[in-house]
């Protein structure tokens, strides 16, 4: 290797060592101005993944390394399956049975026009997207983007604005990500300011509580769980009802004042 050669190997190595180190810090300014963003348009769904690439921080590592750390996860992590493929094939969609956890995630992505595919889009627009790197973390990272809409279908809420916050709050008591976090707060926030009488922070915190008590759903054998009823799939994983977010009238679950960012 000539001279050249070696001090562009080294440039490229220090480049890729300083991004790998940038990669767990964490960007508050960043994610504020993306909360800013979500909160004036919830369906930017880009934002989301703003929010947690500035916020991640060490949440990704600890995560795969408790995956590591049962044989269950030991095997799904070299098995390295990426779950999108199996999400977005109407085919293995179709082989669950009515009941099934994957019949109802069939049944939830349906009539909402969801896929996991277009959610693996909209992660891919976010600044200096590295979400496909042949990494391990990323790939855990993937996972748990994948996951989403499935969790949504174990815990029982809807896509509505609370529903979603809910599932953030729930999804930060499983992986401890402060970009999760942000946005719970956040929605909770807006949810406050209606004054109507409903439990909205409430049903929020019963959402991270249930979370915190639920079995740790990243290390979950999803293609083995699409096969159970979706009542066991609840049972065994240990995942309370949502109790409070539906005593709240359905018309309300959507109602966060409009905001002005000006």
């Amino acid at each position: 290797m000539n001279v050249a050669a070696q001090v562009l190997d080294g440039s490229t190595a220090s480049t890729s060592a300083r991004r790998g180190r940038d990669a767990f810090r964490l960007q508050p300014i960043r994610a504020l101005k993306a909360v800013r963003r979500l909160i004036a348009d919830k369906e930017d769904t880009v934002q989301v993944f703003e929010i947690m690439r500035a916020l991640a921080g060490k949440a990704i590592p600890k995560g795969y390394r408790r995956l590591l750390s049962t044989p269950e996860g030991g095997r799904i992590a070299y098995e390295r399956d990426e779950f999108a493929a199996r999400l977005s094939d109407p085919v293995w969609l179709a082989s669950f049975g009515p009941g099934t956890v994957g019949a109802a995630y069939r049944d939830f992505i349906a009539p909402r026009g969801l896929s996991a595919e277009g959610l693996a889009e909209e992660s891919r627009k976010i600044v200096e997207s590295d979400v496909d790197a042949p990494h391990p973390l990323a790939w855990y990272g993937r996972r748990l983007r994948d996951v989403h809409d499935v969790w949504h279908v174990l815990t029982g809420y809807n896509t509505d604005a609370l529903g979603e916050v809910c599932v953030v709050a729930f999804s930060y008591a499983q992986t401890r990500s402060l970009g999760f976090a942000a946005i719970a707060l956040a929605g909770t926030r807006e949810f406050a300011r209606l004054k109507d009488g409903n439990p909205y922070g409430a049903a929020v915190r019963e959402a991270w509580s249930n979370g915190r008590s639920a079995a740790w759903l990243p290390a979950v054998d999803y293609p083995a769980l699409f096969a159970m009823p979706l009542t066991e799939a609840r049972e065994r994983l240990s995942i309370k009802p949502n109790t409070l977010y539906r005593s709240i009238p359905a018309e309300r679950r959507d109602k966060t004042p409009s905001v002005n960012l000006a």
